[in-house]
């Protein structure tokens, strides 16, 4: 007789695009500088595409040379959404 194994969902999964690239948190959590999560931590989005916690990447950039995407390393042009003034112009 052959049985079946049938797997239930795990709703627990979660997406490893919902991660912060530089701290690994999530974005639905905190980032190393917040103490509450939400628009107290608001994500920035890149010309690239890659998103970050915004105070992640804006350490990121002030301990760097030249502003580029830690993930792709393409100059880092930010296009929102956030609270706050764009990180780097478009040249």
């Amino acid at each position: 007789m052959l049985c079946a194994l049938i797997r239930a969902p795990d709703w627990n999964v979660r997406d490893p695009d919902d991660v912060c690239g530089i701290c690994q948190n999530y974005f639905d959590g905190v980032c190393g500088a917040c103490r509450d999560p939400g628009d107290a931590c608001p994500l920035a989005i890149g010309q690239c595409t890659h998103e970050f916690h915004l105070h992640c990447i804006t350490k990121w950039l002030s301990e760097k040379h030249e502003p580029l995407c830690p993930l792709c390393k393409r100059p880092w042009v930010q296009i929102g959404p956030t609270s706050e003034a764009p990180i780097a112009k478009s040249p």
